[in-house]
């Protein structure tokens, strides 16, 4: 066993059932140093920048990190919050509202951690914050309704690694996305709905989901067409005409050829077709950042009225919305099914009526825990 591994098997102690919910992480604070750190992990991830290592190991270090992260803190510090980044307080606020939800679902011992690909609570963190609860099976869920292997795909590899330094191997189940449940397209909808009945109707409204490099397309993600498909689906639960709503694809990086249209060309089209009130949903991120407050909520408000929109309204994240969270509760219910922990018949498990005597008989032979 590896030195710093963590420990394997503690006899006599009843499992738990592991959920760990994974969202890709946010700098510890709003400064220079600090957003230099998280993005030197974040595009070091061979699944986000596809580029050959020692090439793009020379723009990252001999140019965007000399350069990016001070940018990218001055808009971090807009958005900051006294509870801290926006994206970490949601992604708390989720997790505890999923555990107080299950609580009522899953008879049997639970835990539910949060991790951060980037940044901490990193997975490693959270998986090992899970063994220690004696979670023999781990259910993760990747806060990524879309599936892409820059997202999902990167969460996966980060759990691979941690779980290849563990002696005794959990059961892993791992949820690969949700881009058209109905549970999620219904509650998309409803804050729409709600969005409006308080600030009425704009004359379009914009799905923006953030964006991948063309390349990524072209080799087979299907990260493009799930966008399409959850926006035609939340269009339809609206009944919406098709000139009414339209898709568009944020956060372009560097100068090469991303998914179409962009945002930011799109926003300053419609302003200029005589658009005056833009409603603008970002269906790929289930909690509010930097990528939503800033770049949709601010500068691309700016960008609208600008070329002469009267307003851009953002129509928060989903978040912690009572409908979100049921949604993914039932989510993770139907993935947990056969499990112990996850069945009524949970208090008649062996292991849970004998566990001090499992205890008693492995210190007999021997065991020191």
């Amino acid at each position: 066993m590896r030195r710093n591994a963590p420990p394997s098997y503690t006899h006599g102690t009843p499992p738990r059932l592991g959920v760990l919910l994974a969202n890709v992480g946010t700098p510890a604070a709003p400064t220079t140093a600090a957003v230099r750190r998280y993005l030197a992990e974040f595009l070091s991830d061979p699944r986000v920048v596809e580029i050959p290592r020692p090439l793009w190991w020379v723009l990252l270090h001999g140019i965007i990190l000399r350069t990016r992260p001070r940018q990218a803190a001055a808009k971090y510090r807009q958005i900051w919050t006294e509870q801290g980044s926006p994206l970490l307080a949601h992604s708390l606020a989720q997790r505890d509202a999923l555990h107080a939800a299950m609580s009522e679902r899953w008879p049997g011992p639970f835990s539910i951690q949060l991790g951060m690909r980037y940044g901490t609570p990193s997975l490693r963190e959270a998986l090992r914050a899970l063994r220690a609860d004696n979670a023999q099976r781990i259910l993760v869920l990747p806060l990524y309704p879309q599936y892409s292997a820059a997202t999902t795909a990167s969460v996966f590899d980060a759990v691979a690694a941690e779980l290849r330094r563990w002696r005794w191997q959990p059961e892993l189940r791992f949820i690969h996305g949700y881009h058209a449940a109905g549970g999620y397209i219904e509650a998309l909808a409803a804050s729409v709905r709600e969005h409006w009945q308080q600030h009425g109707r704009g004359d379009k409204l914009l799905f923006s989901f953030h964006g991948l490099p063309r390349r990524n397309l072209t080799l087979g993600d299907p990260y493009h067409c799930f966008c399409q498909q959850t926006a035609r689906l939340v269009a339809e639960k609206l009944t919406l005409a098709d000139s009414d709503w339209q898709v568009s694809f944020q956060s372009r990086l560097g100068r090469g050829a991303w998914l179409q249209p962009y945002t930011a060309d799109t926003v300053r089209a419609l302003a200029r077709a005589g658009v005056k009130q833009l409603d603008v949903i970002c269906p790929g991120f289930a909690a509010d950042c930097l990528e939503t407050l800033e770049e949709i909520a601010l500068l691309n408000q700016g960008l609208f009225c600008a070329a002469g929109g009267e307003a851009l309204r953002y129509i928060p994240a989903l978040n912690a919305r009572p409908g979100h969270i049921r949604f993914l509760a039932d989510l993770l219910a139907a993935h947990a099914q056969g499990w112990p922990e996850a069945s009524p018949f949970w208090k008649e498990t062996p292991v849970l009526q004998h566990a001090t005597t499992v205890m008693q008989r492995a210190r007999h032979l021997g065991a020191d825990r």
